[in-house]
């Protein structure tokens, strides 16, 4: 490659980041480590009407939370500042003249009202209408009315739109670096507003243009959605006379729904279960989102998970660290169709994850949850009981209902437990047993394990019946680890007030 890579990612601060913006973002972010070159962040603002407060913040603090690093741009810095479209707005009107100058675009001075008119006229003979070469040179324009007009107009404070002039049956021959040559005949094509005096902005189309050639970007990798806008981007190119440094596209395929029909939404997200955004998101009117994060994931298996989402790595293998996406990726093993996503596969992902955890990694997981409960330990002792139950937990949401009868005794018995172990002959093996370990001294696990088994198998006692009238004193249900790792953890003391307090307040069934 001739020059540095650079690379943009440039959402707008419309809503909370999807998780289809966070892939296109991580693309972006491996194709730029990958090659040694710059990921910049660009805020494209323009839009004011739909502009939503704090979703920048939102962005930034996604983009921190998955480990895509920006080298440049919002929150950074960078030597192409300002890296906010709605700072840069007067140098979106000089490249609009421009165009207007070297006849690449004109004036329009039609009313929303008078557009309505002409498409419901459209509309009446069976046909749509589209604002283009038919019918640019008869409509209130620059190319129509007179050049005084047209500064009169201007002059006075008529409301106007700079338009590009597309050409008339042309072939625009693309290349995109995923989908291959593309071939579009410009008759097909309206002339899209490209300023509006309105709000004295520019639209996407001639922003992202100007700013990705003023930043040096050399590969625009975006979602699939702007391939229609292509044919339009490289006559923009052309017409500015940047084509020799225009840079490389890529358009990535779309998000799927679980069921594969259509993009994945938060409305199937909502019904479904799973959330759609990586971080919750609470809107200033009070809509809320859920977020991978506050749901239990962790962003190592969170971006992991994405990353296969359209793409392959060519091998069976399927757990990458960032440094291992990043040696791995390329845009030829990018997929052009869409990739369905899986809400049971991105939960098994964080399990992976989770499951390789150690425990003071843990234990800086749990000690929220343990605080939030009223549960006050070391990090040793929450890292460890983790550390026992993370194998059976695919969400770090899932820990503390898992390890809090570490913490705290049971208050209740768990019916079906109670009804099958708490009878018969139990209570009493129950009372025998707690003599046995009134008299361990060292009660680790292996020594504890050792001695019980020992005075089972000499009484002739069923083992099953015993640790399971056990565990229903400890625990309180059917669940949990194995009875001598619970033992160990809680203790001599602990372990014989749980059976004295199961004996003192649940009567034997019959």
């Amino acid at each position: 490659m001739s020059r540095p890579v650079r690379v943009r990612f440039a959402p707008s601060p419309t809503g909370p980041l999807h998780i289809g913006g966070v892939r296109t973002a991580l693309y972006n972010y491996l194709f730029a480590r990958k090659h040694g070159g710059a990921m910049i962040l660009r805020i494209e603002d323009t839009d004011s009407q739909r502009f939503v407060p704090g979703a920048e913040e939102y962005i930034l603090r996604s983009l921190a939370w998955c480990g895509i690093e920006i080298d440049e741009g919002v929150g950074v810095g960078g030597p192409h500042a300002p890296y906010r479209q709605s700072e840069r707005r007067e140098l979106y009107l000089q490249y609009a003249r421009q165009l207007v100058r070297d006849g690449w675009a004109y004036y329009a001075f039609d009313t929303a009202e008078e557009l309505e008119a002409l498409r419901r006229d459209a509309e009446s003979r069976g046909e749509a209408f589209a604002y283009n070469y038919a019918v640019r040179g008869r409509l209130a324009t620059s190319l129509a009315l007179p050049a005084e007009e047209v500064e009169a107009r201007i002059a006075r404070g008529d409301q106007w739109v700079v338009r590009f002039r597309t050409p008339e049956n042309e072939i625009v021959q693309m290349h995109d670096l995923i989908r291959g040559e593309v071939e579009v005949n410009t008759s097909t094509l309206d002339d899209k507003v490209l300023y509006k005096s309105a709000d004295a902005l520019p639209t996407y189309h001639l922003a992202n243009i100007v700013d990705d050639h003023l930043m040096e970007i050399t590969h625009v990798i975006r979602g699939e959605e702007w391939l229609p806008s292509l044919p339009l981007h490289y006559l923009l190119y052309r017409a500015f006379g940047w084509t020799d440094s225009q840079p490389q596209f890529a358009h990535l395929p779309l998000l799927l729904k679980p069921t594969g029909g259509g993009k994945l939404s938060k409305r199937d997200g909502d019904k479904m279960g799973f959330p759609v955004f990586p971080l919750f998101w609470q809107s200033p009117t009070g809509e809320t989102a859920r977020g991978y994060r506050e749901d239990g994931y962790l962003p190592e298996a969170f971006i992991n998970m994405l990353a296969l989402l359209g793409w392959n790595p060519g091998t069976e293998q399927e757990l990458f660290t960032m440094a291992e996406l990043i040696d791995a990726f390329s845009l030829d093993r990018v997929s052009k169709s869409g990739a369905r996503f899986q809400p049971d596969k991105a939960r098994w992902f964080n399990a992976q994850y989770l499951h390789r955890l150690s425990d003071p990694e843990l234990a800086a997981i749990c000690q929220p949850h343990l605080r939030a409960h009223g549960v006050e330990v070391s990090d040793e002792r929450a890292g460890r009981a983790a550390g026992i139950m993370k194998e059976r937990a695919s969400l770090t949401t899932e820990l503390w209902e898992l390890i809090s009868f570490f913490f705290v005794a049971p208050t209740e018995y768990e019916e079906k437990q109670a009804r099958k172990f708490w009878k018969g002959e139990n209570p009493r093996i129950l009372k025998e047993l707690r003599g046995v370990l009134a008299a361990i001294d060292d009660f680790s696990q292996e020594n504890t394990e050792r001695i019980v088994h020992g005075w089972i198998a000499k009484r002739g006692y069923p083992t099953g019946q015993v640790m399971n009238t056990l565990r229903l004193a400890l625990v309180g249900a059917g669940k949990g680890p194995g009875m001598y790792d619970v033992t160990s953890f809680i203790g001599r003391e602990e372990t014989l007030r749980r059976i004295d307090k199961l004996v003192d307040t649940l009567q034997p069934f019959e």
